[in-house]
């Protein structure tokens, strides 16, 4: 008899990891068709966003971060507040980038103007990054010597650990869209 509740526990625990599996599989692809179209109007690569979103709310569009942060790419409101002007979105309020589709198109333009702003670099994307998630000054400090135009020896200058980490997850995370061609590409 004791054979078989250890047989049954074990169905259950493969059950329960396949739904898990399933559940986890649909949600990383629920928001592919909106940051495909954010990154195509805005000319950045549809892996990254999709890295960026994955880390930043785990495909939550109910987010919210400590500092004010909220959606899908945890946008911050002067970040928010430039998009919407370079748009000309008049009476835009933040709260709107609970929306998914907002959110998204505010976060890839926000990265494309990161990443045009180390475009000098042999790798603009890991500076991006840490601007994104550490801001513009800290980047300046990280930056100096051969880190000005080195990714990997600009990595290694970051002295946030959480920044480090932030960019190092979001690259791997990138690098793994990329391959597997992810979204709709």
């Amino acid at each position: 008899m004791r054979k078989w509740w250890i047989v049954i526990l074990i169905f259950a625990a493969i059950g329960a990891l396949a739904a898990w599996w399933l559940w986890n599989a649909r949600r990383d692809h629920r928001y592919d068709s909106v940051i495909l179209a954010a990154a195509r109007k805005y000319q950045v690569d549809p892996a990254l966003v999709k890295a960026v979103v994955w880390r930043e709310s785990r495909f939550r569009p109910d987010a919210r971060g400590k500092a004010g942060e909220i959606g899908l790419m945890q946008i911050l409101a002067p970040a928010a507040s430039e998009w919407a002007k370079a748009e000309h979105k008049f009476f835009f309020t933040h709260e709107e980038l609970f929306d998914p589709e907002e959110n998204a198109l505010a976060g890839a333009w926000y990265l494309r103007k990161l990443s045009q702003r180390y475009r000098h670099t042999d790798n603009p994307i890991p500076y991006a990054l840490a601007d994104y998630n550490a801001g513009r000054n800290n980047v300046l400090k990280w930056n100096r010597g051969i880190a000005a135009t080195n990714s990997s020896a600009f990595v290694q200058n970051i002295t946030f650990p959480s920044t480090k980490r932030y960019v190092r997850a979001v690259m791997r995370r990138y690098e793994y869209y990329h391959s597997r061609a992810d979204p709709g590409r």
